[in-house]
């Protein structure tokens, strides 16, 4: 009598052990996002850096349609006017509200920085990951032509290509985007490198697997957490950019806007008093990309602990 109960004991944990696969894979799977997600609000810097993103973009985007303002036809009669009930910011020296000015400079920046950021990581993890991939003499080639563009000053680079173009959101973006692919490009591949000896990646290759399924279904995705932490940065970087070229008056031209100028135009006020011009739009730049930063920070970490995780 004690062999059967002695044996529905054995046989008991096993059934259990064998019907939990998929919810432990799903459990580990939720836990690892979770995780990320706990580790991620305990940065309390990075919390702050969403809240001013989002803030930015509500403020960009939904603001003018609630504060109307004329940012096309100058006002020479309102030109530099102080802060006030019917400009909150006062004007510039064309008369255009500031705080309007403002809300359409920001489109701009925030449009170009995440475009560019988006077209450079794209182009800089493809190319990273097929020059680890073939490996050899093809690799040589591509991290010497990489290596190339690197030792080209970035800014004196940019300069260069802003000058032979007319400037405009697409340009800007092309043009911000060829300067960033570099970086993303040198750091996947250096992932990629260690990924393609993995033992799926033989095994995919074993099973006939061509060389686009592997880098697209297999490097690219397990290089995830480098990609996502490299294009937040990214963000902050060519949002800087757009502030430099506009600065040196190479941005966007008027009835355009975006901080880079605006700011570029407030410092030839600064020893005359208008503080307006200068101040808000400097802090807004400012504000913006170290949000970014903060975000990329608390993202590495939180990836960190992830692949500690696992």
């Amino acid at each position: 009598m004690l062999t059967p109960n002695i044996a529905d004991e054995v046989i008991a944990p096993v059934g259990i052990g064998t019907a939990l696969p998929e919810g432990g894979e799903a459990a580990t799977s939720g836990s690892l996002f979770r995780l990320i997600f706990e580790v991620f609000v305990q940065n309390k810097l990075a919390v702050i850096g969403v809240g001013i993103v989002i803030f930015m973009v509500l403020f960009c985007f939904v603001g003018p349609l609630i504060y109307h303002t004329d940012q096309v036809h100058v006002n020479l009669n309102d030109t530099t006017l102080a802060p006030g009930l019917h400009h909150l910011l006062g004007t510039d020296n064309v008369g255009y509200d500031e705080l309007g000015r403002m809300m359409l400079g920001g489109q701009t920046s925030l449009e170009v920085g995440l475009a560019a950021a988006m077209l450079a990581t794209t182009v800089g993890v493809l190319y990273g990951a097929a020059a680890a991939f073939l490996g050899g003499w093809m690799d040589n080639l591509m991290m010497r032509i990489v290596d190339a563009f690197l030792a080209i000053p970035s800014l004196f680079l940019l300069l260069f290509l802003a000058t032979i173009f007319v400037p405009s959101v697409p340009l800007l973006i092309i043009v911000i985007a060829f300067i960033a692919w570099l970086v993303p490009a040198r750091l996947i591949r250096g992932e990629a490198l260690s990924l393609r000896t993995r033992e799926y990646v033989q095994a995919v290759r074993v099973m006939g697997g061509g060389s686009r399924r592997i880098v697209l279904r297999h490097i690219i995705p397990n290089a995830f957490g480098t990609i996502v932490v490299n294009a937040t940065f990214q963000v902050a970087d060519a949002i800087l950019l757009v502030a430099y070229l506009s600065y040196l008056g190479l941005g966007i031209p008027p009835p355009a806007a975006n901080w880079g100028q605006m700011l570029s135009d407030g410092v030839n006020y600064t020893f005359a008093g208008y503080w307006w011009l200068i101040w808000p739009v400097g802090a807004f730049i400012v504000l913006t990309v170290v949000a970014f930063n903060f975000i990329g920070d608390a993202m590495r970490d939180a990836l960190e602990v992830r692949l500690q995780r696992r």
